[in-house]
């Protein structure tokens, strides 16, 4: 039996998987760049605010043959 706040948590994160953007609503996109240059210069981009948050995490781990397409396709 799933405890009840682990099935909100859960029933929460499909739902903002499946359902279509809503303007006021926060969302975080995640695309592959070369460098934190190309990343942040395509966030503000795309960004209608004056100062967009711009957000760097580090990839430690992931699938393995995902990673290696990554490696050889995205230039340094």
């Amino acid at each position: 039996m799933t405890p009840p706040l682990l099935r909100t948590v859960g029933l929460r994160a499909f739902s903002m998987a499946s359902e279509a953007y809503k303007a006021g609503s926060v969302s975080a996109a995640y695309v592959t760049c070369p460098n934190d240059t190309v990343a942040k210069d395509i966030a503000r981009s795309v960004h209608p605010y004056e100062v967009c948050e711009v957000i760097s995490v580090p990839i430690e781990q992931g699938n393995a043959p995902y990673l290696s397409w990554v490696t050889d396709t995205v230039p340094e």
